[in-house]
């Protein structure tokens, strides 16, 4: 890891990849719900940094973590949210043939990851979730679409994700969501934030009823640049 100063109050911590980059913010966070970390305002990762904001002694905070012992990030604890969608996506097809399969496999197959939001950027409230097996990235469509619909779930690369309000993107399609990404009135005001677990669960009936968004704590948990 390097630390460097942001400013008088800040370090920016590379990491190196976004796996150490889970494992640093998981560790950040289990040592301020402890007590053990020098007060902090904010704790922002990326994909290969960490912002720490709000540090009166950014210097000496600086200097202890180049002696920490960071564990990998720990699966399958903590909060998790249960998105409900609907398979959908003007890309599925594409998108199951890149993958050998049929078209309602992709539902299995996305649907059985433990995805995790690992950073949010881009737009409020959208998460990049890592946890799909590699074998199953696809590349960015060649050219963006100048308007994707909110609540698209989207793929490309290592991540997968999901439009909180109609934007240009060039991810791949693959299904819709109701579920509010992006609430200003609610607290946090993103339904996605980093170290959430998320799972993405296929519509009941063919019109795709029920809950667009359910949360459930203590359940198991599990860029390509701007979407």
């Amino acid at each position: 890891m390097r630390a460097l100063p942001v400013g008088r109050h800040a370090l920016l911590v590379e990491t190196g990849g976004p796996e150490a980059t889970a494992a640093l913010h998981a560790e950040l966070e289990r040592r301020r719900a402890a007590g053990l970390l020098p007060p902090v305002r904010e704790i922002v990762p990326a994909e290969r940094t960490v912002l720490l904001d709000g540090v009166a002694e950014p210097r000496a905070l600086a200097a202890d973590l180049a002696r920490w012992e960071i564990p990998p990030a720990p699966r399958g604890a903590g909060r998790e949210i249960r998105l409900t969608v609907r398979w959908d996506g003007p890309d599925l097809a594409e998108v199951a043939a890149a993958w050998r399969v049929r078209p309602e496999e992709v539902a299995e197959i996305v649907g059985g990851a433990r995805f995790r939001v690992a950073f949010c950027g881009f737009a409020p409230g959208f998460g990049y979730l890592t946890g799909l097996p590699e074998r199953y990235r696809v590349p960015r469509r060649p050219t963006p679409r100048t308007a994707v619909p909110a609540g698209s779930v989207a793929l490309a690369g290592r991540y997968a994700g999901v439009y909180p309000r109609s934007s240009p993107g060039g991810w791949q399609l693959v299904g819709s969501t109701d579920a509010v990404l992006w609430d200003p009135g609610r607290e946090p005001a993103a339904l996605l934030v980093p170290g959430t677990g998320v799972r993405f669960v296929t519509a009941a009936g063919a019109r795709g009823t029920g809950a667009a968004a359910e949360d459930a704590p203590g359940r198991p948990g599990g860029g390509e640049g701007a979407p």
